[in-house]
């Protein structure tokens, strides 16, 4: 179990949705925070509402960040910024992640290796920055969001899906070893369903794309379906972290899928289309 009142902890893509939600919800439960975002105007404005939200008695030592998780480099430096600001540092949340609109045959390899290295490569990298650090502490946690396209794979989604699949197999494996070797660091990976954040309107759209109604419909789609908020997301997996839980599905319809996937594995997804058409007709009513 890893305690979070007392804790300190590095948390990716914090500037906004999940990543934001759980810098709140850390620093309300007494976390120290290192917060890293290419967004600096966004980290500046979370942790203006953090000290905002938080009695001056009860302040938080909270450090922002501004870091690309796509660029090696970038990662180090901000895994020895974090840790010498905060040397208790035991928690690392790997959160930030991007979309990308298109089939394959629509994106090409550009687009794909600039997905991977934020969604797949940074989680890798960033790990490896911290690891050596967690492992000296008493109780430490590693978290790397991973999504329910991390156990299904929809049309559409071969490079996000590619990406997410390989950070539950990257997870999935370390934290064998870590249990092997009886080291202190515990690792949770995330599975969330629909979270209502900006991802898919941020996305990227494929060059061969050339429909713009298609990223109306997308957003539309999506917004009909991401029925759980970043708050509710950030408690789920706080919760994880506090009951060392090694898998963390965030919302009914990850629950739903994840069993669907067990039952009908090679054949969910015509079950799943009907599903996702029928509540989006209902969302457009």
């Amino acid at each position: 179990m890893t305690a979070i009142p007392g804790s300190a902890a590095a948390v990716t893509g914090a500037a906004s949705g999940i990543g934001r939600a759980l810098a709140l919800e850390l620093s309300a439960r007494g976390c120290d925070l290192a917060l890293a975002d290419r967004d600096e105007a966004g980290l500046q404005a979370v942790a203006a509402e953090i000290a905002k939200k938080t009695d001056k008695a009860a302040q938080r030592k909270v450090t922002v960040h501004r870091v690309d998780v796509s660029e090696p480099g970038q990662i180090q430096d901000f895994a020895t910024a974090a840790t010498a600001a905060h040397p208790g540092l035991n928690i690392v949340i790997n959160n930030a992640g991007v979309a990308l609109l298109g089939g394959f045959s629509e994106i090409d390899q550009a687009q794909m290796d600039w997905l991977f290295n934020i969604n797949f490569w940074g989680v890798v990298h960033a790990t490896r920055a911290f690891l050596p650090h967690l492992g000296k502490q008493p109780a430490a946690h590693i978290v790397n969001l991973s999504s329910i396209f991390g156990i299904i794979a929809p049309p559409g989604q071969a490079a996000y899906s590619a990406a997410k699949f390989a950070v539950r197999g990257f997870s999935e494996s370390l934290r064998h070893e870590l249990a092997m070797a009886n080291s202190s660091v515990r690792l949770s990976v995330v599975h969330p369903g629909g979270v209502s954040t900006s991802i898919v309107r941020n996305s990227r759209t494929g060059v061969g794309v050339t429909d713009n109604a298609r990223r109306a419909q997308s957003i539309d789609r999506f917004d009909a379906v991401a029925r759980t908020t970043p708050a509710a997301a950030a408690l789920r997996i706080i919760e994880g972290i506090e009951k060392n839980q090694p898998r963390i599905l965030i919302g009914g319809d990850a629950r739903f899928m994840d069993l669907l996937q067990r039952f009908r594995p090679g054949t969910y997804w015509a079950v799943l289309a009907k599903r996702i058409e029928k509540m989006t007709a209902q969302a457009g009513k």
